[in-house]
């Protein structure tokens, strides 16, 4: 089978690229500014704004799979008509697609969240990855769009690194006690993704972590995991800040795990201390 990973040099990308090839698959990729260090990787530039290339790059891969991780923050051009162009494009070459979302499409008003909830952003990048969602879900029906949380692994996680540089004290600024998500780790949310992306299910899908944790919570699983004084991670309350998003988003991804043979643990599990 032959798999294409859009945004395959970022730190989602490169796992799923990681596993994809150790499965055996005929494994291409895409980058936007310099290809990843992945091997067994064929390696394609592509800009999602930029519809002509990427129908070049699928009839060159002519890939049965396409996992679209790329991140384009929010850049309404990438993050939200990107996904639909590459959309468009499966569709008409036959590939299945698995379109990563984010659980930054709620406000948090309701906090607990399943796969029947509606969208309700509160922040540009939340309405990016919600428009996304609509318009894949239009253009290629047989897609699945895979709704996750904060991705965690090694010091490749922008929130792992954070959490070194506040405990080294070359960072400013807070976790906060507030904030809450479910974590997931990299290599299970890859393992999962792939495995939508090898089945024939189609719609929206969770795939987030079991346990419900605080930034500051978070940070603290990850410096005693990681060997670092927890007590130097300062702690803040979000609500207090000038920051806009919500606060308390909890992804059920329960009917999505009974589906699943791929595991998603909770953070309290994959960042337990190695003994």
């Amino acid at each position: 089978m032959t798999i294409l990973i859009v945004g395959g040099s970022g730190f989602l990308g490169a796992e799923l690229a990681r596993q994809a090839v150790a499965a055996g698959d005929a494994t291409a990729a895409t980058f936007a500014t310099r290809p990843g260090r992945s091997p067994g990787v064929s390696w394609h530039a592509l800009d999602l704004r930029d519809c002509a290339r990427i129908e070049a790059v699928m009839a060159k891969v002519e890939p049965r799979v396409v996992v679209n991780a790329a991140s384009g923050g929010p850049d309404w051009m990438v993050t939200a008509e990107g996904p639909v162009r590459l959309a468009m494009v499966a569709a008409k070459h036959g590939s299945r697609l698995v379109h990563v979302s984010s659980d930054a499409v709620f406000s948090g008003a309701r906090v607990r969240y399943d796969e029947s909830c509606l969208p309700d952003p509160l922040t540009p990048y939340g309405a990016a990855k919600a428009a996304a969602e609509t318009g894949v879900r239009l253009v290629n029906p047989g897609a699945v769009v895979a709704r996750t949380s904060l991705i965690i692994g090694d010091q490749r996680s922008v929130h792992v690194r954070a959490v070194h540089e506040l405990a080294a004290g070359v960072r400013t600024g807070v976790l906060f006690t507030d904030d809450i998500r479910c974590p997931v780790h990299v290599t299970d949310l890859a393992a999962a993704l792939l495995e939508l992306g090898y089945s024939d299910r189609s719609g929206v899908h969770h795939l987030a972590g079991t346990d419900p944790v605080s930034r500051h919570g978070l940070g603290t699983l990850i410096a005693r995991r990681d060997g670092l004084d927890a007590s130097r991670l300062p702690t803040g309350l979000r609500a207090d800040s000038a920051l806009p998003g919500a606060l308390d988003v909890r992804l059920d991804s329960r009917a999505t795990q009974d589906l699943l043979r791929s595991r998603l643990r909770g953070a309290r599990q994959f960042l337990a201390p190695q003994t």
